[in-house]
């Protein structure tokens, strides 16, 4: 297959990108790594009458500390960038272990990390580690810019809060609290096929190792990332066991999530893969809190 025609401007700054969203609006598309956009237009899936490459943008390519202590990652910068930043280690950790989840190693020289937030992809690992994490992103348009946060964004299936003349420049993510652990956890078909379900998990731990907080995102379960808000409410200010994550985790499985069925597992399975999943990422995460401490 092959693409339906369409208008191609490869703008190198931000304004004159956000000019030509502001001029074609919904008949636009960016393009960052193309690793969706690309295969999508192919199968027409996708038609934008007009390309806007950002490719050429050489003040996205970024990934800093800012001065209050956020890790801030630019529109351009690729997966294979935040997967072996160090920076990215010590900040997100969480980030470190989603990367080499995400498709290939092939995919991952192109592809972008904000590529992948805008996509919305409710099978996507960033999508849930965004949220997991507290960040929030930086869009901008010719009317302004605006930070919205990451559990406001993703508003549906492949569906975001960005409007169709924004760019989104920056994800930004808060440092983490002392004695805090994350961890990231999948079950797939293949290796590098999207998860039947995944969860990310980020524990802090208060004194006599009891739970001060805890966040528990799932993927690939609904139209886009879930948060188990009733399960970690069992977690807080308790002391962490194998009894108690357990119990979260069945609580998780049973109340938060409602996943559907498809070719690829039915909607029995994939509840039966969030309370196994959830109880492995709790420990993990709880684990690495401990080793911190």
């Amino acid at each position: 297959m092959k693409p339906a025609p369409f208008e191609y401007y490869a703008p190198k700054t931000v304004d004159e990108a956000l000019a030509h969203l502001a001029q074609y609006g919904y008949d636009a598309k960016v393009l960052a790594g193309g690793q969706s956009l690309v295969p999508m237009m192919n199968f027409r899936l996708a038609q934008p009458s007009v390309l806007v490459d950002i490719n050429n943008i050489n003040e996205l390519f970024y990934i800093r500390e800012n001065d209050e202590g956020n890790l801030c990652v630019g529109a351009m910068a690729r997966h294979n960038q935040v997967e072996t930043s160090s920076l990215v280690a010590d900040r997100a950790a969480l980030i470190s272990d989603a990367m080499p989840h995400i498709a290939t190693v092939q995919v991952r020289s192109r592809g972008t990390f904000c590529g992948s937030i805008a996509h919305a992809d409710p099978s996507a690992e960033l999508t849930a580690v965004s949220v997991a994490l507290e960040g929030s992103f930086l869009l901008r348009s010719q009317k302004g810019e605006r930070w919205v946060p990451a559990n406001e964004f993703f508003v549906g299936l492949f569906t975001s809060a960005l409007e169709p003349d924004e760019l989104l420049i920056e994800a930004k993510f808060p440092a983490l609290p002392e004695r805090t652990g994350c961890a990231l956890v999948e079950v797939a078909r293949r290796p590098h096929d999207f998860a039947l379900v995944g969860v990310a998990a980020v524990v802090t731990l208060g004194e006599g190792n009891r739970c001060r907080q805890a966040r528990l995102v799932f993927f690939s379960v609904g139209d886009g990332p879930v948060v188990a808000h009733q399960a970690v409410e069992l977690l807080k200010g308790k002391e962490l066991s194998p009894e108690s994550m357990r119990a979260a985790a069945e609580t998780a499985a049973k109340r938060d999530v409602d996943p559907g069925s498809d070719i690829h597992a039915t909607a029995e399975y994939r509840r039966h893969l969030a309370g196994v999943l959830s109880f492995r990422a709790l420990t993990k995460a709880y684990d690495r809190a401990r080793e911190k401490g």
